[in-house]
């Protein structure tokens, strides 16, 4: 008996789930589409929360911010789980080679005294800042509403954790494999003038209620720290014999870059509701603006101390033109 081994092509009854076929039509969808959409709970909520009867556990009124239909937004990256995880593997290993070859060649000995202060006494430090980051995009993820916002803020908060080691591991290195510098820096956070402000900010913030206002008023510290710090500086090192401080600086501003994209899709996605978009901008004009005077004000002594040990005054006049840009593109006014 002889047996023909044919292909038989099994057309699916339907490629895609019901509720996404109703948005985008019957026709297969990517994986981030179907984990993505439709998924903030609705309704059989039961019980509103003990600590704010007024609204539901999970609520679209948590923030000034809405937007008429959710899942209107969409993080540009796509992320969900398995590329997340890919992506962001890839970057850490990246950065395990770079701090090898910079250990391996002693560059973190060879910094000049500026350059090393600059690590250990501000640098460091801001490991509690990604920290604080961390807490505020977790209340982000939880009070949000929509799935493709709230997981967008979740894989955020997984980076700061991510920011927070990279920077401890840079202590340990600097530190000559022990933690003594990571202890340092952690009293440099409490006590040291520069740091107050950005410390008084990140603890304010965690306890902001409108999630909003919060990545409002993180996005605006970071956008002035991660371009001095990671832009600017790294441009000064590459001249001034701190090639270290470079190979580090290089991995931030490539994560900074990637952040930022799902945060201005965002941002878009509230000016250009078609019902609430010109409340929104609005919002985003008043408190826009009042983040960046907010985040100006507590970095510029931070700024300062980086102009006092490079002998230098390129730090506090960078942080102020970063500001006007940043001001300029919530208001809509010429920077």
């Amino acid at each position: 008996m002889q047996y023909e081994l044919k292909t038989q092509v099994i057309e699916p009854q339907r490629q895609t789930f019901t509720h996404i076929a109703k948005r985008y039509g019957d026709k297969p969808a990517s994986r981030y589409i179907e984990g993505s959409i439709d998924v903030q709970p609705k309704e059989h909520f039961q019980y509103r929360p003990t600590w704010d009867p007024t609204r539901e556990i999970y609520d679209d009124s948590y923030s000034v911010f809405r937007l008429t239909d959710a899942y209107s937004y969409l993080d540009p990256r796509q992320y969900y789980y398995a590329p997340y995880v890919t992506a962001r593997s890839g970057h850490h290993e990246a950065f395990a080679t770079s701090l090898e070859y910079i250990e391996a060649r002693g560059l973190l000995e060879r910094l000049p005294d500026g350059w090393r202060s600059v690590l250990a006494e501000l640098v460091l430090p801001l490991r509690h800042l990604e920290s604080a980051g961390q807490l505020i995009l977790c209340g982000m993820a939880r009070f949000g509403w929509g799935a493709t916002v709230t997981q967008s803020a979740a894989y955020s908060a997984f980076d700061r954790v991510g920011n927070a080691q990279v920077l401890s591991r840079v202590g340990i290195a600097l530190g000559g494999g022990t933690t003594d510098l990571l202890a340092e820096a952690k009293e440099h956070w409490l006590h040291d003038a520069p740091l107050q402000g950005l410390r008084r900010m990140a603890e304010e913030t965690i306890v902001e209620t409108d999630w909003g206002l919060a990545l409002l008023r993180l996005d605006a510290v970071d956008r002035l720290v991660y371009d001095l710090l990671y832009q600017h500086l790294d441009d000064e090192a590459v001249v001034s014999g701190a090639p270290a401080y470079s190979l580090v600086a290089q991995h931030m501003a490539s994560w900074f870059a990637d952040n930022r994209r799902w945060i201005d899709a965002l941002y878009t996605a509230w000016r250009e509701d078609p019902e609430l978009g010109a409340t929104n901008a609005a919002l985003l004009a008043e408190h826009g603006a009042a983040a960046v005077d907010t985040a100006l004000e507590v970095v510029t002594p931070f700024a300062a101390r980086i102009d006092e040990l490079l002998g230098g005054s390129s730090a506090v006049d960078r942080i102020t033109t970063t500001a006007a840009e940043v001001r300029a593109a919530h208001t809509g006014a010429a920077a």
